[in-house]
């Protein structure tokens, strides 16, 4: 099969191609927009291979920003002030399976050469309409096949990320993995061990947001052995079950292995019904010890106290057909009550509560101390002494608010609050 005679490339794009090469230096689009949009999926984002170096970019154009100057990259600001990067063509000099050195003064199929997989090698010409593919990425994409490039464990030990991109683009296009990729990737995937926490998490978050299922990606993760190093907590968690598939080269949706169909477990097809793909969410939703997770995931604190929050209140639920427990789980559960809706209908269980909150928060019923008709100095105004009875009696009023809603009134409240107790 071959490529289309020409891509539609945006203008911003081209006018930084047509200064580049007008200077002389050669110019090609290449990555991952290069790969969509000969998938028919819509991506703008183009990045361009050259054979400028960073300084000549620089001088070439009045507004760049030096994303990555020792990788050769530098980006071009459009009119828009949207970034378009441009990059060296490279060859790695040296890596660690984490970082690379680079040179610079390669030729376009040198710098083909050293990226990930076939998918991702291919670049076109945005004036000359001309295509480089020297490993059959092209094809692969028809065959709706990963494929790295070359020999598959050097390019994973150069940078063990590729072994969580692959499962990533598997999950994302529904493609299959190369038999002798994936047996690569379960070699090496031991120097998983070597990344940080936040290129993992990026990785792991990117994935669960723009797979397919993300029940395939969990289940890639788990078949690997990627589960087991970097997230336990979901391995041996919350019902999933790790399961040896064999290798997913058969051709079909992700995860398809020679061995038939997929297994996998039924926490991780619950993921597939979590709208939106909330990647914090799910993560928590699998995890025995969300904050155990997302704290070597190295979230911020938000995150992490979401998680924890979303564990403790996982097991308590209203019933539904009992507005004041629904006002007193919403009262309790306060900022996770949406994450536990979205873990109530993924789940398919708790029917009626989705609606049932929808019909509180409609309502406008106080739901917290801030929520009441009165505040500390409308208190202490009625006479209620300073200090810690303001803040307890504030508590007893919401708590009959909860079960009463029209009581909360600064007259009723007032009076309420002058009552014995």
């Amino acid at each position: 099969m071959t490529a289309p005679r020409t891509l539609a490339i945006p203008d911003a794009v081209l006018d930084i191609a047509r200064r580049l090469e007008d200077a002389g230096f050669e110019t090609w689009c290449v990555g991952g927009a290069v790969r969509d949009n000969l998938l028919g999926i819509p991506n703008a984002d183009f990045d361009l291979a050259t054979a400028a170096r960073p300084a000549d970019v620089q001088r070439l154009f009045r507004r760049t920003v030096p994303v990555g100057l020792e990788h050769g990259t530098v980006a071009v600001l459009d009119r828009d002030n949207q970034q378009h990067e441009v990059t060296t063509f490279r060859r790695d000099v040296s890596t660690d399976g984490r970082h690379a050195v680079v040179e610079f003064g390669a030729s376009v199929d040198e710098d083909l050469a050293r990226r990930d997989f076939t998918i991702n090698a291919i670049a076109y010409h945005p004036f000359r309409h001309e295509w480089r593919d020297p490993f059959g990425g092209y094809t692969d994409l028809t065959r709706r096949l990963i494929r790295a490039v070359g020999d598959p464990r050097e390019r994973f030990r150069e940078d063990y990320l590729r072994i969580l991109r692959a499962l990533r683009f598997a999950a994302r296009f529904g493609f299959a993995i190369d038999a002798a990729t994936w047996d690569a990737a379960r070699a090496e995937t031991p120097g998983l061990a070597h990344l940080s926490a936040e290129r993992v998490r990026e990785e792991w978050f990117r994935g669960l947001a723009s797979a397919v299922k993300p029940s395939e990606l969990a289940q890639l993760w788990a078949d690997v052995g990627a589960l087991d190093l970097w997230l336990p907590e979901v391995a041996s968690g919350r019902g999933a079950v790790a399961t040896d598939r064999g290798h997913p080269g058969a051709p079909g949706p992700a995860g398809a292995g020679a061995q038939g169909e997929p297994s996998v477990a039924r926490a991780f097809g619950v993921l597939d019904r979590f709208v939106p793909r909330d990647p914090v969410l799910l993560t928590s939703h699998l995890s025995a010890n969300p904050e155990v997770t997302l704290t070597r995931l190295k979230c911020s604190r938000a995150e992490i106290e979401r998680g924890r929050r979303l564990q403790a209140l996982r097991d308590e639920w209203p019933d539904p057909r009992s507005p004041a427990a629904v006002r007193r789980w919403m009262a309790r559960a306060g900022a996770s009550v949406n994450d536990l809706v979205a873990v109530a209908v993924a789940e398919e269980t708790h029917e009626g509560l989705e609606a049932a909150v929808a019909a509180v928060r409609a309502s406008g019923a106080p739901l917290q101390i801030a929520d009441l008709a009165v505040s500390g100095d409308d208190l202490i105004a009625a006479g209620i002494p300073r200090g810690p009875a303001i803040g307890e009696t504030l508590r007893r009023l919401l708590d009959r608010v909860l079960d009463e809603p029209a009581l909360n009134t600064r007259e009723a409240l007032i009076a309420m609050a002058r009552e014995p107790h």
